[in-house]
């Protein structure tokens, strides 16, 4: 344990992150496939827990590092999946630690690794923005930045963004056999939802309570900072966007305890304020904001709170979402997602109870008698959040945290924040008990307020009312999309297609004028309220106005009647692309 030691030029203990260069080869690959140049020379070297690329892959993953389809190298395709050989030592989830998810990240070819970046220039924004735009919204590999520029000055890291971006991650994090990791994304999150399925009771996730450990035990006590030896400044958090109030802690797990409703995990935008102040955000209505309220109509003057960085990613899952009601047990939840208990530890200048692997805590008093102006803020929908003249606030008592920590990014509004296979394999588990003939459904982050509902259509009115049961079940749920079982649903092209092949407004469009909505919606007349629309894609019958005859589909066709067509053309796909 060191105590008041500098936040900067630590080491990491044993090595545990491999090393990157300024040009490392897997940026090159990105850049070359963005601009269409010929791909970099296969690296060559140790192994990735030391640094460079895992022996026997030989290059960057296909959809991340070779040039587009046609041009030579692995070609982009979903169906065509290439396999890792995995240095010893690398695992499959769930982790305890966001470093073993990294280490699993690059081995299974996932992660980028850049020695630094400046973000005075907003580069790492930019970087994350571009690699969605040119390898897919769940194929850009997570991003590692061993020193960020900012406000002139070079600060260690690590910076971790787009940290559950590509959906192989999900399948990482969830625990899917390291053997069966591939870069077929899709088939990824489909393992990812079933593991979770395996895990879910009548009840829901389970729960398993939290195993206290011994400080000396815990990772996160390595460091202890306190009072004047106090500077947030000196980490990598750093400020996403051009038009934000400030630098922010954007992936924070802020704790509360209140003598009177429980607990609280709650993730909540944190603007960095000053070397021992941050702000505190959550939305009205929301546990944190409540518990708040309580504490404060008690007549009580302060709060306390500890804030996570780091956490692994199962509790950094449960403290995104909602998967259970209010004021659940988010550690417990996590312990059910993980299989074991998470190992917690108790906080320097609080009761309130921490997981012990995360990188760091920031612990603190919320004010309850005075607020500060906070904000703007570019929010989850990818638009400029308001800036409030009256917001929360916690002044920093104490710093815990590793050697060396890993600041996380969510570069929210932009990439994928968090694992989303537990809340839709919840969501899917509950709509099975009200939806008959439900198949599947899919949130899409990256149009947040569209849900998907796939159905298994067997009689008139079934679309409209899966499509009725899903917007009930959300204040997100602003579009649903009802569609046939034969739809991939992970497929926007596929989604769409049924808008001009099957959809008719009338009768299969049933507009809400006003429900209950999302705070952050910027195109909400007013906070908190939305209108609604669910939209019935799937084949009208005729008791419904749709035609006497359905078309058959051609490529169903195509399956039926040339079976051997499809794989034919999987087996010989890499010798298409082979340069004579």
């Amino acid at each position: 344990m060191t105590t008041g030691s500098s936040p900067t030029n630590v080491p990491i203990p044993g090595g545990a992150l491999p090393s990157a260069t300024p040009t490392s080869a897997a940026v090159q690959a990105v850049q070359n496939m963005m601009s269409g140049a010929a791909p970099v020379a296969p690296p060559t070297g140790p192994p990735v827990s030391v640094g460079g690329p895992p022996p026997g892959v030989g290059g960057p993953p296909p959809g991340v590092g070779g040039p587009p389809p046609g041009v030579g190298g692995t070609p982009l395709h979903d169906q065509i999946a290439a396999e890792y050989v995995v240095p010893e030592g690398v695992h499959t989830g769930p982790y305890d630690s966001i470093r073993e998810y990294i280490e699993a990240l690059e081995a299974t070819g996932n992660l980028v690794h850049v020695a630094e970046m400046d973000q005075d220039e907003y580069e790492t924004t930019a970087f994350v923005y571009r690699a969605i735009e040119q390898i897919g919204y769940w194929k850009a590999p997570a991003l590692l930045v061993d020193r960020v520029k900012i406000n002139g000055e070079w600060i260690e890291g690590p910076l971790f963004g787009n940290a559950y971006g590509p959906w192989a991650a999900e399948a990482l994090c969830i625990g899917v056999p390291l053997e069966e990791i591939t870069t077929n994304h899709e088939q990824m999150y489909r393992k990812a939802l079933d593991a979770v399925d395996k895990k879910l009771g009548f009840g829901g996730i389970p729960k398993i309570a939290p195993e206290e450990v011994e400080r000396d035990k815990a990772p996160v006590k390595e460091v202890i900072l306190k009072g004047d030896e106090i500077d947030l400044t000196k980490f990598a958090f750093v400020q996403t966007n051009p038009a934000d109030a400030g630098r922010y802690m954007t992936t924070g797990s802020v704790i509360m305890l209140d003598s009177v409703l429980g607990k609280n995990v709650g993730t909540y935008r944190c603007q960095i304020k000053g070397p021992r102040q941050i702000g505190v955000n959550p939305e009205p209505g929301q546990d944190g904001w409540r518990m708040i309220m309580a504490a404060k109509q008690r007549g009580e003057k302060t709060m306390k709170c500890s804030v996570v960085m780091g956490a692994d990613p199962m509790v950094f899952t449960a403290s995104s979402t909602k998967l259970g009601g209010p004021f659940q047990d988010e550690m417990a939840q996590a312990g059910g997602l993980r299989g074991r208990p998470v190992q917690i530890v108790k906080s320097e200048d609080s009761d309130i109870m921490v997981p012990a692997h995360a990188e760091m805590v920031i612990e603190g008093e919320i004010p309850l008698d005075e607020l500060l102006p906070e904000g703007p803020f570019a929010e989850l929908y990818g638009y400029l959040g308001m800036a409030k003249d009256d917001n929360f606030f916690m002044n920093v008592t104490s710093v815990t945290h590793r050697p060396k920590p890993i600041i996380v990014n969510a570069y929210t509004g932009i990439a994928r924040a968090y694992c989303t296979a537990p809340v839709e394999a919840g969501f899917r588990a509950r709509f099975r008990l009200s939806v008959p003939g439900l198949v599947n459904m899919h949130i899409l982050l990256q149009a947040l307020g569209v849900y998907i509902v796939q159905i298994d259509k067997t009689k008139p009115g079934q679309g409209i009312s899966a499509g009725m049961a899903a917007s009930s079940s959300s204040g997100l749920a602003k579009v649903v999309i009802v569609v046939d079982k034969d739809v991939n649903i992970y497929r926007l092209d596929e989604v769409m297609a049924t808008f001009g092949s099957r959809w008719q407004p009338v009768p299969g469009t049933i507009l809400i004028k006003q429900s209950e909505g999302v705070p952050l919606d910027p195109s909400a007349p007013t906070r908190g309220l939305t209108s609604r629309i669910i939209i019935d894609a799937t084949r009208q019958l005729p008791q419904e106005g749709g035609p006497a005859f359905n078309a058959p589909v051609t490529r169903t066709l195509l399956e039926e009647m040339a079976p051997d067509a499809f794989p034919k053309v999987d087996a010989k796909w890499d010798s298409y692309f082979t340069k004579n």
